[in-house]
This record gives C-alpha cells, sequence and structure tokens, in this order.
C-alpha cells in the first residue's frame, strides 16, 4: 500500500460519530468500528486539501477538463447527473442506486461542482502508486530452509497458524473456503500459476478476469482502439502496407505494440518473453460473434490464431509466447480479451505486476510448491479485477469502479484490495470511502483493505481504509517468521512491522480495526523469477517473499472467506456486519502495543467463528462531537 513522503495537515472543522456494537452474545468483547465523519472541510467546500492541490495543478497545466469522481446524496444520483451536467460535465460512468457518478468537467467548475445541492462528496481523479513491497534486511541474512514440496500447511513461511486459519481448515476440513468467491481488486492475477488453478474440489479456481480502467480516458496501452473497419475477401485483407490472412468477413482491426514505453515496469516491453521488445501484435475484432483473434507472433496470419471470447462469458485464455521448457522460467505470458462496444476498443488482458498474483495466493492458493502449502482459503475461487498500470500505479475511479464490478456483477463474498495511500486528511469525508461505505451494504460484500505502509507514527493509517464500514489491516509477524523469511532473529515471540500504518483516523475513527501476518512467501507470475530475501534460500520462478499491510490484508481476507464458507454450509447469518463484529471481537491484543496500532489485535479464525454461529446482531449506537484538526 503506497504512501509518500511526510504526510501534511490542513485545517477542517467536522463531526465525529462514534459508533458502538450492541449484541446478545454473552461474554463478548465489544469495541467500536471507525467513526464516521458527517461534515465537510473547513468553510463549507466538499473538496479537500489534496484535490485544492490537483485543481491547482490542472489549472497550471493548462487542462480544459478534469475528472471528478462524485457521491450523490442519497437517492439524489439523478438530480447530481442534471446538475452536473447543467455545468458542461459529462457523465462517464454511473451507478444510480450507489450514488456514484465519474463526471469530466470544466476545470474552472469544479469547485461549483463540488457544491450542489445533490452532491454528498467529490474527488478529483488521479493515478495512485501502488507499493511493490519487495523487503530488504537490515543484517546479514543467515541461511534458512526454503520452503517446497514437504512444507506443511502450518509453516512460518506464509503463517497461516498465526491466524488459526491452518487449524481451522484442519478441524473443519469442508470449511475451507469452498462455495464462496473473492474479488482480488488489484493488479491482475497469473492464469499460468498452477497453485491459482483449481480450488480444492477440482474446480476451477480463476473464474472471471477482467480490467478496469477505461479504454479512452486512461492511459493504459493494453486497451487497443479498434476504429478501422476491415473486410477479408478470398482468405485476406491488406491494411496499412501490410497483407494478413484472416476467415473471410467484416471485422474491426488494431494492433498493440509491446515497445510502447507504458508496458515498462515489470513487463520490461517484452510481453512475449522473447527477449525483445519489438512485437507488433495485430488484434482482429468479430463484432457479431464477439470473438478476438490476436496474431501473436506477427506472422500477418490471423487465420490461425483462437478465436477468443471474453474470459467472464467463456473463460477462455490464451498465451503470448511459447516456453522454453529447458528454463525454469515460462517463456509466455497468459492473456485473456475483453471487449467494450460502445467505445470500439479491445482490451488484451495481462498482469501489470506480481503485486496481485501474490496477494491471491495469500488468499486462496492451492497446493503451493506441488505440496500442501497453501493460501487461507485453499477451497475459494477467485476474480481478478485489474486496476493497475505497468508504470504510474492504479486510477482512483478503476479502484472504484472495479470495486463495483467485483461486488455488484460477479458478485463475491469477500474482497481484498491492498492499494492505497496518505491522504492530508484520512478522515474518510472523501467520495470514494463513503461509497465503498454504501456498496459493503448494497451488496452483502466485506472489504479487508491494507491500513498502509507509513507507520510507525499515529494517524498513518490510509485511504481508503479509512472508510468507516472496510476493515482496515495493519501487518504483524512472529520471530518464527523473521527467522524464515528474512534470516535474522527476533527477541519478541510476536509484534507489529515498523512499517504498519498506525491509528487512530483524523477524527478519531478507531483504525486499523485488525492486524494479521504481513510477510509471506506467495505466488507470483510464473514468467517471473524467484524473489526471496538475498542469503536466506532460493525460490523457483513464480514464487517471492513480499512483506507489507499488502500482505497482512489478504490473510485477513482469506480467514474471512473461511467464516463464510462455514457459515453457508451450516445454515449461520453473515451479513458484513456480523463478519466485522466476529473478527474484532475475538481478536487477541498483541503485548506491548496500544489499540491504536493494532486494533482489536490479531484475528483468530476459531474464535471468531464462535461468535459468528451465534447470529449476533449488531446495533449502532451513535454520539458525535465536533473535530478541528
Amino acid at each position: 500500500m503506497a504512501a509518500h513522503g511526510t504526510p501534511r495537515r490542513f485545517r477542517r472543522s467536522s463531526t465525529v460519530v462514534l459508533t458502538a456494537l450492541a449484541t446478545a452474545v454473552s461474554g463478548a468483547l465489544l469495541l467500536p468500528p471507525a467513526a464516521g465523519a458527517t461534515g465537510g472541510a473547513a468553510g463549507g467546500s466538499r473538496l479537500g486539501a489534496h484535490d485544492d492541490e490537483l485543481l491547482a495543478a490542472a489549472r497550471r497545466d493548462g487542462a480544459a477538463t478534469v475528472t471528478l469522481l462524485v457521491a450523490a446524496k442519497g437517492g439524489a444520483a439523478r438530480d447530481a447527473q442534471q446538475q452536473l451536467e447543467q455545468l458542461g460535465g459529462v457523465v462517464r460512468k454511473q451507478d444510480a442506486a450507489l450514488g456514484y457518478l465519474r463526471v469530466a468537467l470544466p476545470t474552472g467548475r469544479a469547485k461549483q461542482a463540488a457544491a450542489l445541492s445533490a452532491v454528498q462528496a467529490v474527488d478529483l481523479d488521479e493515478v495512485v502508486p501502488l507499493d511493490e513491497p519487495a523487503p530488504a534486511g537490515s543484517q546479514p541474512a543467515t541461511p534458512q530452509t526454503p520452503p517446497g514440496a514437504s512444507t506443511p500447511r502450518a509453516n512460518p513461511y506464509l503463517p497461516l497458524q498465526d491466524t488459526g486459519a491452518a487449524a481451522f481448515t484442519a478441524a473443519h476440513p469442508t470449511w475451507d473456503g469452498r462455495g464462496t468467491t473473492i474479488g482480488i481488486v488489484d493488479s491482475g492475477i497469473d492464469l499460468a500459476h498452477p497453485a491459482l488453478a483449481k480450488t480444492t474440489t477440482g474446480e476451477t479456481k480463476i473464474v472471471d478476469w477482467v480490467t478496469a480502467t477505461d479504454p479512452v480516458t486512461d492511459d493504459d496501452p493494453s486497451w487497443v482502439a479498434m476504429g478501422q473497419q476491415v473486410t477479408a475477401t478470398g482468405g485476406t485483407f491488406t491494411t496499412g502496407g501490410r497483407t494478413y490472412t484472416a476467415p473471410d468477413g467484416t471485422y474491426r482491426f488494431g494492433t498493440l505494440r509491446e515497445g510502447d514505453p507504458r508496458f515498462g515496469g515489470e513487463a520490461e516491453n517484452d510481453l512475449d518473453r522473447d527477449g525483445d521488445t519489438t512485437d507488433v501484435f495485430a488484434l482482429l475484432w468479430d463484432t457479431t460473434a464477439d470473438t478476438v483473434r490476436v496474431d501473436r507472433d506477427s506472422d500477418l496470419d490471423l487465420a490461425e490464431e483462437p478465436a477468443l471470447g471474453s474470459f467472464t462469458r467463456t473463460r477462455q485464455s490464451s498465451v503470448l509466447g511459447v516456453d522454453d521448457p529447458s528454463t525454469p522460467v515460462v517463456e509466455a505470458l497468459p492473456y485473456v480479451v475483453q471487449t467494450d462496444g460502445k467505445d470500439k476498443a479491445v482490451n488484451l488482458g495481462i498482469v501489470s505486476g506480481a503485486h496481485g498474483s501474490d496477494v491471491a495466493g495469500i488468499t486462496a492458493a492451492n497446493g503451493m510448491f506441488g505440496g500442501a502449502m497453501s493460501g487461507a482459503a485453499p477451497g475459494a475461487k477467485l476474480v481478478s479485477v485489474r486496476v493497475c498500470l505497468w508504470i504510474t500505479g492504479c486510477t482512483s475511479h478503476a479502484l472504484l469502479e472495479g470495486m463495483i464490478y467485483a461486488a455488484k456483477t460477479a458478485n463475491v463474498d469477500v474482497i481484498n484490495m491492498s492499494i492505497g495511500g496518505l491522504p492530508a486528511l484520512n478522515d474518510a469525508n472523501n467520495a470514494r470511502a463513503l461509497l465503498y461505505d454504501r456498496l459493503i451494504e448494497q451488496s452483502n460484500v466485506q472489504m479487508f483493505i491494507s491500513a498502509g505502509n507509513s507507520g510507525s507514527g499515529m494517524n498513518t493509517v490510509g485511504d481508503p481504509a479509512v472508510a468507516s464500514k472496510v476493515l482496515a489491516v495493519g501487518s504483524s509477524v512472529t520471530k518464527e517468521t523473521w527467522a524464515s523469511n528474512y534470516g535474522s532473529s527476533s527477541s519478541q515471540d510476536v509484534g507489529l512491522h515498523g512499517y504498519s500504518s498506525r491509528g487512530p483516523r483524523e477524527d478519531g475513527g478507531f483504525k486499523p480495526e485488525i492486524v494479521a501476518p504481513g510477510s509471506a512467501v506467495s505466488t507470483t507470475p510464473t514468467w517471473q523469477p524467484g524473489g526471496p530475501v538475498g542469503g536466506t534460500y532460493a525460490l523457483p520462478p513464480g514464487y517471492s517473499m513480499f512483506n507489507g499491510t499488502s500482505m497482512a490484508s489478504p490473510q485477513a481476507a482469506g480467514v474471512g472467506a473461511l467464516l463464510v464458507s462455514a457459515a453457508e454450509q451450516a445454515g449461520v447469518q453473515r451479513q458484513p456486519a456480523q463478519l466485522r463484529q466476529a473478527l474484532t471481537s475475538s481478536a487477541r491484543q498483541i503485548p506491548g502495543y496500544g489499540s491504536y496500532e493494532q486494533g482489536a489485535g490479531l484475528i483468530d479464525a476459531e474464535r471468531a467463528w464462535q461468535l459468528l454461529r451465534q447470529n449476533a446482531k449488531p446495533v449502532d449506537i451513535t454520539s458525535s462531537v465536533p473535530v478541528h484538526s
């Protein structure tokens, strides 16, 4: 989870709402969720200090328009749209039930838009950097035994025993996440990884794969403009001075160039992994069948290529490149296709980095290294929603619209997102936080989001983990994991990583709510070499050791999937509020740390289940006081 520099604080007057949960469960420890601030910025403006900075930068750059992410007041989405259009706004995306609108607006009218009567909150769209948490030791590492096929499910490399997930599935073998689906809103999941191929019941694990970036407004090179029409007659067509082979018919045509500098980063501008960056891939879209052919070997013969439908509809995929079986790294990169009829564009769905595959493995990998080592919920299915680019990060609107897709279209049970940053005021007054809270309630889905890597100072918890109904997850670590993953010794049996962001929220809200292990050996793309901490052990391609609250959040999301799996099979209620209460009220405090640092403490799967199975009825009790910061 990204955070950059020293956070700047600006004066804001708001109201803090303190919420407690009442329950009929005897003896349960009850902890309040984060407070929900209801006020706006000082002076009545609904634009925060960071948005003011973004707006000022747009004016300096001479930008004619800015993109606003708008949370309309309850039931006022239509009114908000009309008011924004009267200001010259063009609505690009909307969800009326949620009250969400993405609007392109003349730059000079952004402040007017934020003050509209039907608008509750406004964020300016931006790119959020994606932290790549590659660990580095502060002392020379002591060599360790590597994980492998003989590593048991309970192990210090991916320490499921710390949360009780390993013991929970040992005691309840069928409550291993089966029957549930986890949404991974991130950089995309590697479709070729063997540990992400099947669930414990033999079903396909990755059941959906989409790109949530915008084909027109985002700087995403994987979206290919397909405005050109071509007609193949007698098995060929000619365009741009080149003659292609294709089945007879009329198509839309476009090309993708791997050397595009926006394909840098981990992809290294070599999408087919053949050692050069010069390949140009032609795409042919049959709009009647809604299938796409990709000239994978750039030989101008599209007739020989598979005609793929969207993965959402067909679960079809293919690969760029040809693997050399004599090398450990896989010289091929999986892809899916996704079409956009409105904007006449096709997306080549490929991962933009290792982060999403790593997070997915922590939640639900099955059979890592070909053995018993696995993620928290190996029986769960996965939905991959790519919201990130290759170099610059992840767009704010994709973080919203990707969440909406996972919750409303893919109908997942829990969502993990290990992306965010530290804003000027982390008080959850922004549009995205408000919309996430609404989405949790409307879609009956619980979000787990990394608290941030900006610790160890107070009030460093990041956005959007500050959203009131999101579970913000901090990062813990045991001495066993210090030894196995870092080759280092620790005087503490269990503690917090120093980088783990601390609370409280700007308005006093209780954040983070929980902590989970934030160091893990997990799955990464098979076309990338292994990535351990230097000096500890070697890892094969497709496995790396990352650390960060990015790794803690999927540990918690995996436990959430275990609880949902158990509840569904046992006929127990599992509303988001009940799930939050079960996890926070059963967590164990880590000695030596304050509640503002660890929230309720380290989660415990079995203890949480014992509370959830009692069908507790959470009740909101609120009070408020003015806050001036």
